[in-house]
């Protein structure tokens, strides 16, 4: 996320100070933001830089990381089989 923001911010030739003063967050809180470094970030703060910098804030199911146990067996199936579904 802070990686987008920063983008984002470069992206309309923002200083860190000039998008602070817009957002009412301090520069401290935002370097940490878009380094990585803010072990925890309130939703009014995402919200409000979201906002500045037009960005829009989404949520979505989680995508599998690994596959399920299903997967496996179906995949296993097809090599035997040689078959691709």
């Amino acid at each position: 996320m802070g990686e987008t923001l920063r983008n984002a911010r470069k992206q309309l030739q923002l200083t860190q100070a000039e998008l602070c003063r817009k957002t009412g967050i301090s520069r401290a809180t935002l370097s940490g933001i878009e380094n990585g470094t803010v072990p925890e970030i309130g939703i009014r703060k995402i919200m409000a830089l979201c906002s500045a910098l037009g960005l829009e804030l989404t949520a979505q199911p989680l995508s599998p990381r690994r596959p399920t146990l299903q997967t496996l067996v179906n995949e296993a199936e097809q090599r035997k089989t040689g078959r691709k579904s």
